[in-house]
């Protein structure tokens, strides 16, 4: 029962989410919209993170049942597709090493920061 809520709150911040990227006037994705619904809460500490480490773990553990409707889609549209593979093949190539690239830099980019910040504390205190 535990999980159940946890999952009701996540799928309620996405549902405000939802609601949110309808009434902006730019078009702007829900999930993100979400992601920063639940930073914020976390920040704010309305909700804590030890609160969702349940369903968090649920839905990790359950990930890729959530692929099939995307996979079941894509055999769905095959045959429009299947001209265009080596195009879709090179993207996703390309744009894996980007994301790859930029998480890796954006890590660097937070432990240089984090060890600045924390020097300077020593060097105050």
């Amino acid at each position: 029962m535990k999980v159940l809520w946890q999952i009701g709150v996540i799928f309620g911040i996405c549902f405000i989410s939802e609601g949110i990227a309808m009434l902006i006037p730019i078009p702007f994705p829900s999930s993100v919209i979400g992601m920063i619904l639940l930073f914020l809460l976390l920040l704010s500490k309305r909700i804590e993170s030890r609160q969702l480490i349940d369903s968090s773990n649920f839905l990790m553990r359950n990930m890729s049942f959530m692929f099939i409707p995307a996979g079941v889609g894509i055999v769905q549209v095959y045959d429009k597709i299947k001209g265009h593979l080596f195009q879709l093949i090179v993207i996703c190539i390309v744009s894996t090493i980007l994301t790859f690239a930029a998480t890796a830099y954006t890590v660097k980019g937070a432990i240089w920061l984090r060890e600045r910040i924390r020097s300077r504390k020593e060097g105050v205190c």
